[in-house]
């Protein structure tokens, strides 16, 4: 009798599902990633009163980029490395200093203690989102993973807009040391749920890994050097001024002795064979552009809603709710449906149609349309968002092995903040640029100054709204003139993701952990499969695996054992099912004796299906091909 069974199905038993207390141990790792998204934004409504009490205005920008520099910076570092050494003991070493971070801020008596307590707490923060990404993605199968992505995509959803209103709450109340202050019994919290839940199985130690302390200052530098860019460029700095184009030629040079180094590096901290997936290359395009977009979009629509609307910063935080909500309803949803059927490639493509679509809504925005429609208008985009975020590092989660999903995830993360970073800096550029020049034209003459000293600096909402009339309307005009059309430019980064993601490939969603108890060989010596991670067959074994359906040959030779090679391959008794040319198996008959596979192999053997993991040898041959000679135990 012949039963068909999938590789995956075989590959795991069905104990390893998922761990007990997984409701709490979720739970701990939402709190981690609110960690690192609310501190990205709860000091924006606190910066004036920390610079009044503290001083410093020329440094208050470095607040927020300290913050962001390093943390960008360490997201691949802590993927690669909790890889290598284990995911536990490196998200509890970066919630830690993430603390440490925190106590420095709360205490600090000056800017600069200010801002090199945010540097560490970007040290910390580079880790949280990552690895809390990677710890699902250790104990939940890819199929069920849609709906626990769709919540972390909300939680990112709700700290976007609730950072600044937790921010000028705290301000305002209890003080904004409160606003570092509070990372402390929720640090507390996510250490003790994840040292209480998150069970992993022990990695062995392999004193032949190394860190790559090269690639790692490489990409740090060039890095350092194109935020420096986007930061300065345009407001520090002109853009032809020397110093943003020694940046440049640094950021440019960094980028390609990284690459060389990469090449050739034993352990990368990027692997450059991550890039051979399509999926993860398109996904990580097509992240990069909505990076550009989203927060291009998001960091500056409050300043907007505060001049046109006139209102303060709260009541822009909370009309900024709409599109919050949008991404936490589509977010969750499409998790859930995604958990459910298995689908996922519709819910990036509808979700780039519908960002464009807010985009172009938004752009259109006229100074006496009601405020309602605005906010329909961004729960649009919001939409848009919430239906791509989260199922993109799904995709790229799926396309790859346990042994480098840590890495995988952090490097499609990495290119995203990049483009938020480079999104909110051009368009903040573009923004201020077009200000200027509006305000020039449209503002009346008043005798004694020229209408070119205006500096759109100098405006609050309050005092705009005082002005008469005559001077407020033009200043307000300007406002919606000078932001809303920069929608417009963003329009076609979308229509890129969209062509981008057209070419996924839908692989089946893993219904099986992959957990790889051993680490695989050095990458640098062995050539693998980007998905698997393998070495790859040849002659009738590579044939056979060619023809297996997409999704399932990762399960059927990813195991944590060392593949079984064809100069070495022996054929043996079988416990499980041999692999026949469609990509399915049949079952053989179990027995206790193994066979010793590749002991005294003749030099045929490469006729017998390779890249097979120990333990799972050929139980029946196939007819017309000579099977090897047993040998028993």
């Amino acid at each position: 009798m012949t039963t068909t069974a999938s590789p995956r199905a075989a590959a795991r038993p069905a104990a390893e599902e998922k761990p007990p207390h997984i409701g709490l141990l979720f739970a701990g790792l939402m709190v981690v990633m609110l960690l690192a998204s609310l501190d990205q934004t709860i000091l924006s409504t606190a910066l004036p009163t920390i610079v009044g009490d503290l001083g410093g205005v020329d440094h208050m920008s470095w607040v927020i980029t300290g913050y962001i520099l390093a943390s960008t910076v360490m997201m691949p570092v802590y993927g690669r490395i909790s890889d290598l050494f284990g995911r536990k003991p490196v998200l509890l070493s970066a919630i830690v200093l993430f603390i440490a971070g925190s106590v420095i801020g709360a205490a600090a008596g000056s800017m600069s203690w200010l801002i090199a307590a945010r540097v560490v707490q970007g040290l910390g923060g580079g880790g949280l989102m990552i690895l809390a990404q990677a710890s699902i993605a250790d104990v939940v199968p890819a199929r069920e993973r849609g709906k626990y992505m769709g919540f972390m995509g909300a939680v990112f959803a709700v700290s976007s807009v609730a950072g600044p209103l937790l921010g000028g709450w705290l301000t305002e109340g209890p003080g904004w040391r409160w606003a570092f202050s509070i990372n402390i019994p929720l640090g507390i919290l996510a250490i003790a749920a994840v040292a209480a839940f998150l069970r992993l199985p022990k990695r062995p130690r392999d004193t032949g890994k190394r860190i790559d302390f090269t690639g790692m200052a490489l990409l740090a530098a060039a890095t350092t050097s194109l935020i420096l860019v986007c930061t300065w460029g345009g407001s520090q700095y002109d853009w032809n001024s020397p110093q943003i184009l020694w940046l440049c030629v640094a950021a440019v040079a960094g980028a390609a002795a990284f690459i060389v180094v990469e090449s050739r590096a034993a352990d990368p901290v990027i692997p450059l064979y991550l890039f051979k997936d399509r999926n993860f290359t398109l996904t990580t395009l097509a992240g990069l552009a909505v990076g550009v977009a989203m927060f291009g979009a998001i960091g500056y629509m409050p300043t907007y809603i505060q001049m046109v609307k006139g209102v303060d910063a709260t009541e822009a935080g909370l009309l900024m709710t709409p599109m919050m909500a949008s991404v936490l309803i589509t977010s969750i949803a499409s998790g859930q449906i995604v958990s459910r059927t298995g689908r996922y490639k519709l819910f990036p493509l509808a979700g780039m149609v519908v960002m464009g679509v807010g985009l172009w809504l938004m752009s259109s925005l006229e100074v006496a349309d009601p405020t309602w429609l605005m906010c329909l208008y961004l729960a649009v985009f919001g939409a848009g968002i919430g239906l791509s975020m989260q199922i993109l590092v799904l995709i790229v989660q799926n396309s790859f092995s346990h042994r480098i999903v840590g890495t995988a995830t952090a490097s499609s993360n990495f290119f995203r903040q990049v483009g938020a970073t480079v999104g909110s800096a051009v368009v903040g550029s573009l923004f201020v640029s077009r200000l200027k020049d509006l305000l020039s034209e449209n503002m009346p003459a008043v005798p004694g100054r020229a209408t070119d000293a205006v500096d759109p600096n100098s405006f609050t909402p309050e005092s705009v709204q005082s002005l008469p009339d005559a001077f407020r309307d033009p200043i307000i005009q300007s406002y919606n003139d000078a932001l809303l059309p920069i929608f417009l430019y963003m329009i076609p980064l979308a229509v890129l993701a969209l062509l981008v993601l057209a070419f996924v490939v839908e692989k089946p969603l893993a219904t099986r952990v992959d957990r790889d108890t051993v680490p695989a060989d050095d990458a640098a010596t062995t050539e693998r499969t980007p998905a698997t991670g393998a070495t790859p067959a040849t002659g009738h074994g590579a044939a056979a695996k060619d023809s297996a359906p997409d999704g399932d040959e990762e399960p059927a030779v990813t195991t944590g054992r060392l593949a079984v090679t064809t100069a070495t391959v022996g054929a043996g008794h079988h416990n499980g099912a041999s692999p026949l040319a469609d990509g399915t198996r049949s079952a053989g008959p179990a027995s206790s004796n193994e066979a010793h596979a590749g002991d005294h192999a003749p030099s045929g053997g490469a006729h017998a299906a390779t890249a097979a993991p120990s333990g799972e040898r050929t139980g029946r041959k196939r007819r017309g091909r000579h099977a090897a000679p047993r040998h028993r135990a």
